[in-house]
């Protein structure tokens, strides 16, 4: 009887115990949940409701709830489908925790169970939008997934790692940069993050050569990365920054993602500084786009004011910093997760949402503003989205293709990198503005207005490259501007057609303060007479003084030192004289052309574009008689020949701009701006 009674005591030691370890366990879970860190949270509810007797049935049911809301947090919806259907079991789920099991039932592609929930929540919650879209989504899902789509998917191995790779973006002038997040063995720092699991996403990239082969992925250096997570990056339009989102750890207080902005300097990125969008330091910022005019700068949060969940919204991107914020509101966003804008270039608006009807998890989504100036959604469909999360696309250039992250056929819950493509019929202008005989100009801006109500601000470059998907049979004007130099205008009509075309169009920008070269123009030897060849480049100096038509310049004409002073001079003076006569016959004023013979006086300096032409000149090297004395004798001949020359120099900027009272002539009216443009855009053309 006493050995009985000393079991039975320490039974109730076990048990007492057993109970105790449980409370702690869950006190520890709650400590950590509080915190945003829900692995460890996860792995404290587990402990804690493996010691709950099986006769704590409320007990074991709540603790099962706790690491089910865990589970859906860091995205591992197979354990967080268990750990829901646990709570179920047990009786503790109420409306809105099987509202959060029917979406994770929907992310592991379990329709017909996430049917049957979706349908008892029908009756409960009639009126939540996110009742009736899961219901539809349960509904139509493996319909949609036989519809298939236009889209086809590729896995590739070579960007992925054995953990999480996500949210790829295209950088470099060619679109041979791919930039990713990755929490892969090689990110920075030793600890786990107590959020996933994993090691903290770091910004890794892979180089694309000329046969298009890949690189393998390696960390971005210089400062970009850090031990904390660094992740979902987007590099602006012109390519001379990247933002991204980052999420420090503070052991003290929860975590809150924020977004950061690296600039690129000297071919590398810099420490990313804090892009500040709100001094709400309660909520996440997070998911960073830039809209390819460089205007907006699209972010997603949980800030008040949304429509629930995470939200997409907008900021104005100025001089001075970001300016206001709103919400794209309905039908963009729902009481549900709308993440991970992006943009196609030519102004397709794209994001990844489990609020909108699907077919589970994230699904990506295109938003088209119509005529009646509103979004109107539109799911990609299969194979584009699958029943796991699918989101972060990147577009090469102007083309339907590129790469897209998803967690599909990961039983861990990863998330991997795709290829998509989608084949179109694309018109499309590549452009280039530069300095004549100089540098790109990447701080140029290029306009384009088309006869189809087409009014936009194209962004250029850092090699003042730029990009334009065009309409067949539209009317195009193109205007190249920048601070310093004279404008370019182009005009391009688009042919009716049913194949792809690019079309070429260069933007040679003369200065206003330096002398301008015009090239290719001949006179007979020793004569002032122009020949015929001479007209093209004349021709195209008309239409420079035509698009600029308050300038007015100077005719510079130069030969080389053969011949006296005297004689060059003046032969110089009925060169330039020669010109002026055809630019007058072709309708430009006489008073806003001055010819000047300059003879041998001002040998010419070498600009970085003839210097790249000829090996054995510098940029800086100025032609004088000695210099050229140095060189061997058929470098003294081209050297003789590039002092032989005719320019033009900018004298005036204002001719014909004000009236005799000293007032503006035609000042421009401003056009009132669509409610989908932007309403600077007031810029336009006359077809």
């Amino acid at each position: 009887m006493h050995s009985l009674n000393h079991i039975l005591a320490l039974l109730l030691f076990s048990l007492l115990l057993f109970s105790c370890n449980a409370d702690t366990y869950e006190r520890k879970g709650d400590k950590a949940y509080a915190l945003g860190e829900y692995f460890v949270a996860a792995d404290h509810y587990k402990r804690a409701y493996k010691n709950t007797q099986n006769t704590e049935r409320t007990k074991r049911g709540e603790r099962a709830l706790k690491m089910a809301r865990c589970y859906e947090r860091y995205n591992h919806a197979q354990k967080a489908v268990g750990a829901y259907r646990n709570a179920v079991r047990y009786n503790v789920a109420y409306d809105e925790d099987l509202l959060h099991y029917g979406r994770q039932l929907l992310k592991v592609g379990d329709y017909k169970e996430a049917l049957k929930v979706f349908s008892q929540l029908r009756d409960s919650m009639p009126n939540n939008p996110l009742v009736k879209n899961g219901l539809r989504s349960a509904q139509m899902a493996s319909q949609w997934k036989k519809q298939g789509s236009n889209y086809t998917v590729k896995k590739m191995d070579v960007f992925n790692s054995r953990r999480d790779d996500y949210s790829p973006c295209f950088g470099g002038e060619d679109n041979d940069y791919l930039y990713f997040s990755s929490t892969r063995n090689d990110a920075e720092g030793d600890e786990l993050n107590a959020i996933t699991g994993t090691k903290s996403s770091d910004i890794f990239f892979s180089q694309r050569d000329d046969k298009g082969k890949w690189s393998r992925p390696e960390a971005v250096s210089s400062g970009l990365n850090s031990e904390y997570d660094e992740g979902a990056c987007f590099i602006s339009p012109d390519g001379s920054e990247m933002y991204l989102t980052q999420c420090l750890d503070d052991g003290a207080y929860p975590r809150y993602a924020k977004i950061v902005k690296s600039n690129r300097s000297d071919a590398s990125w810099g420490k990313p500084q804090e892009v500040v969008i709100s001094h709400d330091s309660l909520s996440t910022f997070a998911h960073p786009a830039v809209s390819p005019d460089g205007v907006w700068l699209y972010f997603v949060s949980d800030m008040p004011g949304g429509k629930g969940g995470m939200d997409i919204w907008r900021s104005r991107i100025t001089g001075a910093g970001l300016m206001g914020v709103e919400n794209l509101g309905e039908p963009v966003n729902t009481p549900g997760n709308e993440m991970f804008p992006t943009f196609r270039q030519n102004g397709d608006f794209y994001f990844s949402s489990d609020g909108h009807p699907g077919l589970g998890g994230l699904d990506i989504f295109i938003a088209k503003i119509g005529s009646d100036h509103k979004y109107h959604i539109e799911n990609l469909g299969y194979p584009m989205n699958t029943y796991a999360d699918d989101f972060g696309m990147t577009f090469e250039g102007a083309h339907n293709r590129g790469f897209f992250s998803s967690s599909r056929n990961d039983g861990r819950g990863y998330d991997h990198i795709y290829s998509f493509e989608n084949p179109e019929i694309v018109q499309l202008i590549k452009g280039w503005v530069y300095e004549v005989d100089g540098y790109e100009l990447h701080s140029a801006e290029v306009r384009i207005v088309g006869s189809d109500g087409t009014n936009k601000r194209l962004s250029v470059r850092s090699d003042g490259s730029f990009e334009q998907v065009v309409n067949p049979g539209v009317e195009y004007i193109l205007l190249a501007t920048c601070n310093g130099f004279l404008n370019k205008k182009e005009e391009l009509k688009v042919p009716k057609t049913e194949k792809s075309e690019t079309y070429t169009l260069q933007f040679p920008l003369s200065s206003i303060s330096a002398p301008v070269l015009i090239d290719n123009i001949f006179f007979e030897f020793d004569k002032a007479k122009l020949l015929r060849q001479s007209a093209t480049a004349l021709d195209s100096l008309v239409l420079l003084l035509n698009d600029n038509p308050n300038i007015t310049i100077e005719l510079g004409a130069h030969t080389d030192s053969k011949g006296s002073d005297a004689y060059n001079k003046a032969l110089s003076q009925r060169r330039a004289e020669e010109v002026v006569r055809y630019l007058v016959s072709k309708g430009i004023a006489p008073d806003r052309l001055t010819p000047v013979g300059y003879g041998e006086e001002r040998p010419k300096r070498i600009r970085r574009k003839v210097a790249e032409s000829y090996p054995w000149l510098k940029e800086g090297d100025v032609l004088t008689e000695e210099f050229i004395s140095k060189l061997k004798p058929a470098e003294q001949e081209t050297a003789n020949a590039l002092n032989r020359r005719t320019e033009f120099t900018v004298l005036r900027t204002t001719y014909n701009m004000f009236d005799e009272h000293g007032n503006i002539k035609n000042p421009p009216k401003p056009r009132k701006p669509k409610l989908d443009e932007p309403d600077d855009n007031g810029f336009y053309f006359d077809f």
